[in-house]
């Protein structure tokens, strides 16, 4: 992953009133921006993910993928806070030398925009043909086209929200609970929080996949077993997995924001600031998600007004999004094969 950094070297000021003395984003760029400057795809990505979109979303970005290089110039910034190439807690905080730990200041989606803004003017891009995400880069991409309404030309949120919703704040917050019962949290060393880490992405597992999901895929097929199951193994393997490749600190915070998501915060309610969305867009809900429920992307749908609804039929759950690349490109394909003209273009609602 060629990672590349912006840095911005002027105090950036959080939407608490809080700053942060200066600022570095990690990107990733693939293709060439064309003539008439029209074939931006803009990704935003989700809560553990990096910026180099081709690793971690195959089948959807790719050399032989809907969004590929040789058609489209597509960007990825890795968000605040997270542990790929932007400022987060790990960083050092050039008022003390030190890295931040839990000093550093919370930070809000909207926060996230503020600095992929300021990297879209960075790279000169006027106009992003095509903005998307699913789950937190949803909730990003929903944020920028009714911050900027006229930057945003085509929008695709998939598994996500308007507002972040009680049950998964509830989710975070036990996550967090399991990160703080590790003392070694509070130790400000770059390891410290990994056991709690790892207990966390268990129970964070839990809300990706559902029932059906680990009844087809962590099955027993021995009868006489009374330990040692596939779906113990399963659990710690995947936390491990995140604790060799992430940090408690940026997870901590990161939840944190996504637990501010509300469109709605400071603009009369989210009905009226997604009214304020002009983007033709296109929402994707999956059937089996658990953490964003099908409802919340039929909401999304009845109040954005150049909107078509899909529904993605998977097991998988919330993760399916990730997965289920050949069906999205599916929908997606179908929806840019029909002129919108102003009209809501009806995939498949079952609002």
């Amino acid at each position: 992953m060629n990672t590349e950094i912006f840095k911005y070297n002027k105090s950036f000021k959080l939407e608490s009133g809080k700053q942060l003395p200066e600022l570095q984003i990690g990107f990733n760029t693939y293709g060439t921006l064309n003539k008439n400057r029209d074939n931006v795809v803009w990704v935003c990505h989700a809560l553990t993910a990096n910026s180099d979109v081709f690793d971690w979303w195959k089948g959807l970005f790719g050399e032989h993928d809907h969004f590929n290089p040789a058609e489209y110039f597509i960007v990825c910034a890795n968000i605040i806070g997270s542990a790929y190439g932007s400022t987060n807690p790990l960083s050092i905080n050039p008022v003390t030398g030190q890295p931040f730990y839990l000093a550093f200041p919370q930070f809000t989606v909207r926060d996230m925009v503020k600095a992929h803004q300021l990297l879209a003017d960075h790279l000169q891009i006027d106009h992003i043909e095509i903005l998307l995400g699913g789950s937190l880069g949803g909730q990003q991409a929903a944020e920028w086209a009714i911050i900027e309404p006229d930057r945003i030309k085509n929008l695709i949120l998939i598994a996500t929200n308007a507002k972040h919703s009680a049950w998964g704040i509830a989710f975070n917050e036990s996550q967090r609970l399991a990160i703080s019962a590790d003392r070694t949290f509070y130790s400000n060393t770059p390891d410290g929080g990994k056991k709690g880490l790892k207990a966390a992405r268990s129970i964070a597992l839990l809300s990706y996949r559902n029932y059906k999901t680990y009844g087809i895929t962590q099955q027993e097929d021995k009868d006489s077993l009374v330990d040692g199951y596939k779906a113990s193994s399963y659990q710690n393997y995947q936390g491990e997995k995140l604790v060799n490749r992430f940090n408690a600190y940026s997870y901590w915070y990161l939840s944190k924001s996504m637990d501010s998501h509300n469109v709605g915060r400071g603009r009369r309610g989210v009905e009226k600031a997604l009214s304020l969305i002009k983007a033709r867009t296109l929402v994707i809900g999956i059937k089996s998600d658990v953490l964003f429920p099908i409802e919340e992307q039929q909401y999304l749908f009845r109040h954005i007004s150049k909107s078509a609804f899909a529904e993605l039929d998977s097991f998988y759950g919330h993760d399916g999004f990730l997965i289920e690349t050949e069906a999205l490109t599916n929908i997606i394909t179908s929806f840019f094969k029909t002129d919108v003209k102003g009209k809501i273009i009806e995939l498949q609602r079952t609002a």
